[in-house]
């Protein structure tokens, strides 16, 4: 009761605090370590930037037991990633931005790479340095999926870094998680690194037709980082991860007439294995007053799915997916780097990728195949300027301006086998598609003397249309673009000598021509174009350094996103409904509290406690299945001793019992519970 009274009291303080006559900043960072920043787009430490943005440091990712990038779920203002049921659906929402199938509406870079499709979203977090999570559309400088916003996650670096980590975890529901890490410098100028993780679990949900657990889980990875500093002013840096998943899948089960989740219970095994492959190479050139900077990347994916897509015992529908992605991309991008009034970047990014799909549905009676090759090419030219003290010290305002062009092509072919024989369908097809848009961006911002800040902002968001793999009517094989407009004001900076780092922001978005996901009674789903959706609201980070020792941060978000004008068919129309898979509301409690002991067997113990509230949000467009709001709590003990740090660690504690996710086919109504109370056991060595 003392500990709660004193986490509501330091709250009350932050706010006051705020409220008070800021103080000058000074060089510390509350709560987080120091940062070297590695991305070549942005020059400066997103908090000094008019954007609305979260970091989370390596400390606090040790912290919170992060393990996986869904974790940070909900913890991150109006950020929500719902539990698809396995790696293949990933998806991620921002501000109500996100997309279940096909191409993600949020971005994510690992390392400068980027990850074009929704299957690769989920992996494992290991020697992981930060994680950047921009929010609000960064097509100007990143492109086509990124109008929702951005994650950007950077590895350690090898020329800063140095030594052997390992890290093992156990814990219920056989929860295994090993990482190996190995730093090194052959000199001063040349770094090596390479790790490797593996994660096991027996699952959460039994299966009651098999006897087994539906959802078991065994992935590995491998990663490789070189970094070489040619010269004082030129860096190469090569980074290499190899990822591969073999897990069950989908434990959905029906929901009875009381909104009660039954027991999973089918027939077919599912499962989902993946095996994806990175590469990146970067290289970083420092001018007396320009830095030249290129990324080249490769990425390929493999994947092949089954499932049991009537969800009962009886062998009705059984879909098997699979597919090859392989993207080549190129992004060349040239700026200032003079501390002078003017600042400029321009750039070229240009990429190449090819799926291949093969779907093949099994029913009692017959079979049906349909195979995919798509290719899409697609370049973009960006450039973004800045001019400082427009009129008045502090005053500064940014212009940006991208042009991205993109050709898509689709060779479809079906074939059916009935009674032993195979035919081709008629319905095969050849298609062409080409988009073009320019997204352009302007922020003005005011920076205080005390380096406060405030800043407004009107951006232009873009998603490039597509093919859909499953379809009904010949319309139908093909969505358009989607685009937005999205309005911003907010403030951000440091109080109170620094100890009180905050930010908030207002936003609106305009939105035309929504994709919207469709299930198919046929079996699959696709995606259709909504008319006219709006999402506005709020969002506010508080992270606070209230005693020597505690800090407290508070991450909230409120959103609201309906469809203005959506009318399916003739006899359905959803406008004025709320968005499915948004929640209204997300809010990130934690305190950590680092406690010092004179003591022979322990140097300092910390004590971490979380909280992540989601909801109320709706799983369908016709807002019949909702979420109500719901709280996870989770925590965290570690004791530390020179290179050893042993953590007990649990995740919802009091186990309470939530709607991962929901849909309805065949007019019958399905969901996937949420994980229960988990809890083990850390041991951390870090060998210099």
């Amino acid at each position: 009761m003392r500990f709660f009274c004193l986490f509501l009291g330091a709250i009350f303080l932050t706010f006051k605090v705020y409220a008070e006559e800021a103080d000058s900043l000074n060089s510390r960072s509350v709560g987080l370590e120091e940062v070297v920043i590695q991305s070549f787009k942005q020059a400066d430490k997103i908090r000094t930037l008019p954007i609305s943005a979260s970091m989370i440091s390596k400390l606090n990712l040790q912290n919170q037991n992060v393990l996986g990038i869904k974790d940070i779920s909900s913890f991150i203002p109006n950020l929500f990633m719902p539990d698809y049921g396995s790696k293949l659906a990933s998806s991620v929402y921002i501000r109500g931005i996100g997309s279940r199938i096909n191409s993600p509406s949020v971005g994510l870079y690992v390392d400068g790479v980027p990850y074009f499709d929704k299957a690769a979203l989920d992996f494992d977090l290991n020697e992981i340095d930060y994680i950047e999570i921009l929010r609000g559309p960064q097509g100007t400088l990143y492109g086509r999926n990124t109008m929702g916003g951005l994650i950007n996650v950077y590895t350690k670096s090898p020329l800063r870094h140095q030594g052997t980590f390992v890290s093992i975890t156990g814990g219920t529901y056989s929860l295994l998680n090993a990482n190996v890490g190995y730093y090194g410098k052959v000199n001063d100028n040349f770094g090596y690194s390479i790790s490797g993780t593996f994660n096991h679990t027996d699952g959460y949900f039994t299966n009651q037709f098999t006897g087994k657990k539906a959802d078991e889980l065994n992935s590995g990875s491998g990663r490789l980082r070189l970094e070489w500093k040619i010269k004082p002013d030129m860096l190469l840096r090569f980074t290499q991860n190899v990822d591969h998943s073999n897990q069950g899948g989908y434990p959905y089960a029906p929901i009875d007439s009381t909104n009660k989740i039954s027991e999973v219970n089918y027939n077919e095994p599912s499962y989902y294995k993946r095996t994806l492959s990175s590469s990146g190479l970067s290289f970083t050139y420092w001018a007396e007053k320009f830095s030249l900077n290129s990324q080249t990347s490769y990425q390929y994916l493999s994947d092949d799915y089954g499932i049991d897509n009537d969800f009962t015992v009886r062998p009705n529908i059984y879909v098997n997916q699979k597919q090859k992605h392989s993207t080549f991309s190129e992004d060349l991008n040239i700026k200032s780097t003079l501390s002078s009034r003017y600042q400029w970047l321009f750039g070229i990014f240009a990429f190449n990728q090819h799926i291949d799909n093969d779907i093949t549905t099994i029913r009692p009676a017959y079979s049906t195949q349909k195979l995919y090759d798509m290719p899409t090419r697609g370049i973009s030219f960006y450039h973004q300027s800045t001019l400082k003290d427009l009129f008045v010290d502090g005053l500064s305002l940014t212009v940006g301006l991208r042009y991205d062009y993109e050709k898509a092509s689709d060779d479809y072919h079906s074939f059916m086998d009935s009674i032993g024989v195979r035919r081709a369908l008629n319905d095969d097809f050849s298609s062409n598609l080409s988009f073009s848009q320019l997204t352009p961006k302007f922020t003005l911002q005011y920076t205080l003397p005390s380096s406060q800040m405030i800043y407004t902002s009107i951006t232009r968001g873009y998603k490039t249309g597509g093919f859909n793999n499953s379809f009904m009517t010949f319309e139908d094989r093909t969505f358009n673009p989607e685009y937005s407009w999205n309005y911003e004001i907010g403030a951000k900076g440091g109080f109170w000598d620094n100890r009180l780092v905050a930010e908030m922001s207002f936003f609106f978005i305009d939105w035309k021509n929504q994709q919207i996901y469709q299930a198919l009674s046929i079996g699959g789903q696709m995606l259709k174009n909504a008319g006219h959706s709006q999402s506005k609201g709020i969002e506010l980070s508080l992270l606070g350094k209230i005693c020597e020792g505690l800090t407290l941060q508070v991450n909230g978000g409120i959103t609201n996103a309906k469809f203005l004008e959506y009318v399916q068919s003739a006899t359905v129309d959803h406008s004025g409904n709320y968005i499915p898979s948004v929640p209204a509301q997300t809010l990130g409690l934690a305190a950590t509290y680092l406690m010092p002991l004179k003591s022979k067997l322990i140097e300092n113990i910390t004590y971490n406690l979380q909280y992540t509230g989601t909801g109320n949000l709706y799983w369908s467009e016709d807002n019949k299945i909702k979420q109500p709001y719901y709280g996870l709590l989770n925590g965290k003990v570690s004791a530390s001793k020179g290179i050893t740090t042993v953590s007990l660690w649990a995740k919802n504690i009091t186990n309470t019992e939530y709607t991962a996710y929901s849909f309805t086919a065949s007019s019958i109504k399905y969901a996937q519970k949420g994980r229960p109370f988990t809890a083990g056991i850390s041991v951390n060595l870090q060998i210099k």
